[in-house]
């Protein structure tokens, strides 16, 4: 494998191991300081190192209004999840916070029609479904019960952030919008809308441990600003279905890291959960990228054949291309 091709691989495997990372992070900072200010913490951090980053470019595009408009309601779609999300890990392990929050991947094609795609086949569905078992597994612990608070928290916050990165689609499809000025506006927002939590909440703050602020900084440079810089970064080097790939490992991750570093545990029906989860999303996921790939050619066949129909003799037809495109980041 070529030297590039490695590179590239390593840095959104790195991706999804910082991703995997967030949800030990989280839990760990919210056992030290109130979730809402931990969630100040790091849309305040990331804020700063956005605008650091936009500041120190050598090539300033200038803001537009499209920028500030889609950034301000996304920041605010995306404050939702991170709430729902860092609450629910408050409650739940970080292991099966992040095999839930991965319900994303199968979530948004169900919601996102951009372009206007016909409806997924039957497979996608079925993979939909062995997922959901999953989930009924993963919440069950030593044996079937209603889901805990946190993981239906978290299961909530899959089904927001699915909604979230259908609408980042939907707002940003064939709109000249920079990724670095619309993540500094989310990241603005976001300061904004927890800045109250962040007065009530300041001694709490300010008397935060040096561990904790450690974790704050993770999860703000390294889970957010790093791993979105990176992402776009290995996506434009690398295929579409190569970077799904290898980003789909954040769910492994976090059970890696939970497990590893967290003294988490996973009982035998939570571990079987655990792999349906996987080997749903994967299916899921490799039958939608099928699904969008085939799309295209099927619509330029049929629009052959009615030209065809219509007596146009041309015989030269151009293939259909697939802008690339990848697994939305992690929060």
């Amino acid at each position: 494998m070529p030297l590039a091709r490695r590179s590239t691989d390593a840095v959104l495997l790195l991706v999804a191991l910082v991703w995997g990372s967030s949800y030990l992070a989280a839990k760990s900072a919210t056992a030290a300081l109130p979730v809402l200010a931990v969630l100040f913490a790091r849309y305040a951090v990331s804020a700063l190192a956005c605008g650091a980053l936009v500041a120190a470019r050598r090539r300033k595009p200038g803001w537009t209004r499209a920028e500030i408009r889609t950034g301000t309601l996304l920041g605010g779609t995306q404050a939702a999840v991170l709430v729902l999300e860092t609450y629910g890990v408050a409650h739940t392990s970080a292991a099966n916070a992040g095999l839930i929050i991965s319900l994303t991947i199968v979530l948004t094609p169900l919601l996102d029609r951009t372009g206007g795609r016909p409806g997924l086949p039957p497979a996608f569905f079925a993979a939909a479904g062995l997922c959901v078992v999953a989930v009924g597994l993963l919440t069950a612990g030593t044996g079937l019960h209603a889901p805990r608070l946190g993981d239906g928290l978290v299961l909530i916050a899959a089904v927001v952030r699915a909604g979230h990165v259908a609408l980042v689609g939907r707002l940003t499809a064939a709109r000249p919008v920079d990724a670095l000025h619309l993540t500094t506006v989310q990241t603005v927002v976001g300061t904004a809308l927890f800045l109250p939590a962040a007065v009530v909440h300041a001694s709490a703050l300010a008397h935060g441990s040096a561990a904790t602020w450690g974790r704050l900084i993770h999860l703000a440079l390294f889970c957010s600003v790093f791993a979105f810089l990176a992402q776009t970064w290995a996506v434009q080097r690398t295929s579409a279905s190569r970077a799904s790939l290898l980003l789909g490992t954040e769910p492994v991750w976090a059970v890696a890291v939970g497990i590893g570093l967290g003294g988490e545990r996973l009982t035998l029906w939570a571990s079987l959960g655990a792999a349906l989860m996987v080997a749903g999303t994967y299916w899921g996921q490799s039958v939608e990228r099928a699904h969008r790939n085939t799309a295209p050619a099927e619509a330029t066949d049929a629009r052959e054949g009615e030209k065809g129909e219509k007596g146009d003799t041309a015989d030269t037809a151009h293939p259909a291309t697939t802008p690339a495109g990848a697994r939305p980041a992690g929060v």
